[in-house]
């Protein structure tokens, strides 16, 4: 009896699991629309399932979708793009819920499908990979945007089956507020998701590059404006399309739209206006007319890269990867950007002293964004 109803318990798993299931021999993954959210199946340790020939790259989605414009399809775009040129089986996985037990449960689906290499877009994933980094000693995991550690930040730890990859948002961030004010922009806005580092990050950066901007140009002092708001939440609500509106009346002419799919609430904001919009993580050029340009963190890059490794037999587990200026890992897409006066020689030789360290962007996130020095720029900081 107790082997029927284990049989009978994997049977559901794999089942409830089935409309994320990629068709063919690489899979679609590109037709995310009515995907499945996934099992509530639990898995305890004793219990995890073993290893089978099945999905050999995996992807467990954050918050949001598989096609969010943001972190989640960044990071599968690049997994898609190693394994399709090699030919390799890949699958995502989206969690029933957020939390910690519904991350693990995913990923405990994903081993039982096969996977080898499991990527986790999102510092959500540090515990749940804490935890599965062990318990799955063989698989090896990719976590962008954060560092494995147990549920009180008492411990840290990145096997040696795991890699980290963080990104230097404040210069991503710095790029976007400086191209704003070089291309004539004086009426600013940042809307940021929830106020977590890599957030906060992007935010500060953003105050810095308009105000080097601004120093540049030999602007006054208040000559710039900025209003700067966190909506606590990555998804698209109502109030803060009526937020961004409200802005758009009183004279901004720009808003940073910094955290998943808030963008959502914003572009209808912007279009209404007759304003425009800053994307961020991907390029978000395609998502409305509004967006001017992206402050992007080369997702796909950093999950190529990593794969690449892998199957070179260089996997960097134990280490925590940076992705900035100096490799590449960060920067607006100045193809599809809808600059007025900013070129792409002037966009060259701001990225340039960032690379060389002529430019560097403090990624302080102690402080709040009306504290960062700044005299062109003035900071309205709504909390």
């Amino acid at each position: 009896m107790k082997k029927i109803l284990a049989i009978a318990l994997v049977l559901v798993m794999v089942l409830a699991f089935a409309a994320c299931d990629d068709s063919g021999k690489n899979g679609s993954g590109s037709t995310p629309a009515g995907s499945s959210a996934g099992s509530t199946a639990s898995n305890s340790p004793e219990s995890t399932p073993s290893q089978t020939e099945g999905y050999e790259l995996a992807l467990i989605t954050d918050l949001g979708t598989i096609d969010d414009r943001s972190f989640n399809q960044g990071a599968w775009e690049g997994l898609v793009q190693y394994a399709d040129e090699n030919g390799i089986t890949r699958k995502y996985y989206q969690p029933a819920a957020q939390g910690d037990d519904a991350y693990l449960n995913a990923i405990d689906l994903a081993v039982q499908g096969g996977a080898r290499v499991i990527v986790t877009p999102g510092f959500l994933f540090e515990v749940p990979v804490f935890v599965a980094q062990d318990r799955y000693p063989d698989v090896k995991f990719i976590l962008l945007d954060g560092s494995p550690h147990n549920g009180d930040y008492s411990e840290f730890n990145t096997a040696s089956n795991t890699v980290s990859v963080v990104y230097a948002e404040e210069q991503s961030g710095f790029l976007a507020g400086y191209a704003a004010v070089r291309d004539g922009y004086r009426r600013l806005g940042f809307m940021g998701g929830m106020a977590v580092p890599a957030v906060v990050r992007f935010g500060h950066g953003y105050v810095q590059g308009a105000e080097y901007a601004a120093q540049e140009l030999g602007l006054a002092a208040g000559s710039v404006t900025m209003n700067y708001f966190y909506t606590d939440v990555f998804e698209p609500q109502p109030e803060i399309q009526t937020r961004a509106a409200s802005w758009y009346d009183e004279g901004v002419e720009v808003i940073f739209s910094c955290g998943g799919g808030i963008c959502f609430s914003i572009f209808p904001a912007a279009l209404n206006s007759g304003n425009v919009v800053i994307g961020v993580d991907g390029d978000q050029s395609t998502e409305s007319p509004t967006v001017i340009t992206s402050a992007m963190k080369l997702l796909t890059k950093s999950v190529y890269d990593c794969l690449t490794d892998f199957y070179a037999g260089n996997f960097k587990g134990g280490q925590q990867l940076t992705y900035s200026a100096a490799n590449l890992g960060v920067g607006l897409p100045m193809d599809t950007s809808k600059f007025t006066t900013f070129t792409p020689d002037e966009y060259d030789a701001i990225y340039a002293k960032l690379v060389n360290g002529t430019v560097v962007v403090d990624d302080n996130i102690e402080i709040t964004p009306d504290q960062i020095p700044a005299t062109a720029v003035v900071v309205t900081y709504y909390n």
